[in-house]
């Protein structure tokens, strides 16, 4: 995977035939009329997901964006597909980083959702980009119980994601989790068997959260739609401090990112290097 280049023009015209612009949001994320996550997206029985360097992308910079699909947050992957991802894409490459390669998954609540976990592939081309968008399943749910699996998001990359950047030149990634609810604290075994096909072992998400960071540099976006959300935004600072970024427009989440990998790539050679240091310089928008 991500053995083509994102072009904006080609992007542009095809979505412009697609209709984003003007689509609701059932008619580009057609899973949604179909209420089951598509075969391609089910991560039962995936060994790993890969990012390797190619001779399009020599230097292969792996990049996880964890969607929260849950009822308050569905309106984020509409915008990514109608405007975000290529202002996120074209801005990265502008910025002097050809070679990122986005893994998109699909974050619910594995004790309420029926699908609380959706994983596609590492790509770089705008049209396997947007095709594994829009093949996310929204499916709206979550419950009262405190919070989503964000932490899901942090074991598949943790165990099932396999990099050159990281194998190669011990370079990490950078996994981006988006939502506007707590974490859920503990990950059991019998959850991860569900999801994933096998698990033998409960994690708490303090564990999980140190296993992602062996091979990512993790950050969480806080959306502050809510008040809910604002109280949500003290327990993830807690865990992540600078690597909580809030904002309260969604709509700046791709600038918020592209702001992020930027500094990774352009102030050390090892972008992921947690010596890099924090991002307090990137206010809330």
């Amino acid at each position: 995977m991500g053995g083509t280049r994102y072009n904006l023009s080609d992007r542009s015209s095809r979505a412009k035939a697609a209709g984003y612009g003007s689509k609701a949001i059932n008619d580009i994320f057609t899973q949604n009329k179909e209420r089951r996550a598509h075969d391609a997206m089910n991560p039962n029985g995936v060994i790993f997901r890969e990012a390797r360097d190619s001779e399009v992308h020599p230097n292969s910079l792996p990049i996880i964006l964890g969607l929260d699909v849950t009822g308050s947050m569905g309106h984020i992957p509409h915008e990514l597909v109608k405007e975000g991802l290529p202002k996120l894409m074209g801005g990265i490459i502008e910025d002097g980083m050809p070679d990122a390669a986005l893994l998109f998954m699909g974050i619910g609540d594995h004790e309420c959702d029926k699908y609380p976990l959706q994983v596609g592939q590492f790509e770089s081309g705008d049209k396997e980009l947007d095709m594994w968008l829009t093949r996310t399943y929204i499916e709206s749910g979550g419950g009262g119980n405190g919070g989503e699996s964000y932490l899901l998001a942090w074991y598949f990359a943790a165990f099932h994601t396999k990099t050159d950047a990281f194998e190669k030149r011990n370079q990490k990634g950078l996994l981006f989790t988006i939502g506007d609810e707590p974490n859920l604290k503990t990950l059991p075994a019998s959850a991860i068997k569900e999801i994933m096909g096998n698990g033998q072992q409960t994690y708490t998400d303090l564990e999980l959260l140190a296993e992602a960071q062996k091979k990512y540099e993790v950050y969480h976006i806080s959306v502050l739609h809510s008040q809910r959300a604002e109280s949500a935004e003290i327990g993830w600072k807690e865990i992540l401090g600078q690597h909580c970024i809030s904002v309260s427009d969604y709509k700046t989440i791709p600038d918020v990112i592209k702001s992020i990998v930027s500094k990774h790539t352009t102030s050390n050679p090892k972008f992921g290097d947690t010596t890099t240091g924090g991002f307090d310089d990137i206010q809330m928008l």
